[in-house]
């Protein structure tokens, strides 16, 4: 009961900024400009600040070592989850512009905007490194397969891979986790000034995140949001069928406990926002990319709390 508990306060702590932006943006505050440059601070300064200090204040080269043989889980895990998405939505007739749609949102979770900070309110700032961990194979797959998928769909050969989806996966939260790998295995070290200020900096990213996905929220057309079948069928496979084939092959690799709850929960994550975005650039139905994200976000609210008292 305890941890369900920390689970509540944790979600509502994210919940409270989360409405913050929603309220804000539905009074007027935010302009389309306004709203880019929370993205651009979060992506850009606040994520790869964030990323090097916890990296560097975290961990000792030979800690960091022992990290690596965690990649597999995510990998295997995500990879069955999308192919066991394609399949489902062909067995429940999804249409061919919305295949890539339903399996990207299936497949892949909401790591960063989401993900991080609720994993810190969660776990601490412990569980980022192994949050990001997971994060590394999600960006890689969202932006080699599941980029390709949905530009597919939509009509566009697209190559699966290119200098475009290079530069989609070395973003800089990555290589903000990537640099602080670098200094802690070559047991490097940045002057206290640049580390303090870097570490404040990094300190603004859960709350303008929160704030972005309030805002996010805001512009959300619920009405048209309507129960369906694909709807049903992408959040059992979303909250259901990927947190549980993380559960049945953790038991065969040692991973630490932290880990594997982190895995878990990770995988039991929002769909990504950025589904919507790629599948709009390509001309593809990006409101029902959208509405397949705006309701898996909302369920996290009871889903989130469940798996944290499963993994304990």
């Amino acid at each position: 009961m305890e941890i369900v508990l920390h689970a509540f306060n944790g979600i509502l702590t994210i919940l409270i900024m989360v409405a913050v932006g929603f309220y804000l943006e539905r009074k007027g505050w935010f302009s389309e400009e306004s709203v880019a440059l929370i993205s651009r601070l979060v992506n850009y300064i606040c994520l790869p600040t964030y990323m090097l200090t916890n990296i560097l204040s975290q961990f000792k080269h030979d800690q960091l070592i022992s990290l690596s043989h965690g990649l597999i889980v995510p990998l295997i895990s995500m990879l069955t989850g999308y192919f066991i998405s394609i399949f489902l939505g062909r067995m429940i007739g999804v249409p061919r512009a919305h295949q890539g749609i339903f399996s990207t949102c299936v497949a892949f979770s909401n790591t960063i905007f989401i993900g991080l900070p609720l994993g810190i309110a969660l776990f601490g700032d412990a569980g980022a490194p192994y949050i990001m961990i997971y994060y590394m194979v999600n960006t890689t797959l969202f932006w080699t397969i599941a980029f390709h998928d949905l530009a597919t769909c939509s009509g566009t050969e697209t190559p699966l891979f290119s200098w475009k989806t290079l530069r989609s996966i070395m973003s800089p939260p990555l290589m903000g986790f990537m640099l602080g790998v670098a200094m802690v295995l070559l047991e490097w070290s940045l002057p206290e000034p640049i580390f303090r200020s870097f570490h404040y900096l990094g300190s603004m990213t859960t709350p303008l995140a929160m704030l972005f996905i309030g805002i996010a929220m805001s512009k959300t057309n619920w009405n048209e949001i309507a129960l369906g079948k694909e709807l049903v069928a992408a959040m059992l496979g979303r909250y259901l069928i990927c947190p549980w084939i993380v559960f049945l092959i953790i038991p065969f690799f040692h991973l630490e406990p932290m880990m594997e709850k982190v895995f878990v929960i990770m995988a039991a994550m929002p769909a990504m926002t950025n589904t919507a975005i790629v599948a709009k650039s390509y001309g593809g139905d990006y409101k029902y990319a959208a509405m397949l994200t705006a309701v898996s976000t909302v369920l996290a609210i009871v889903v989130i709390p469940f798996y944290m008292w499963v993994v304990h």
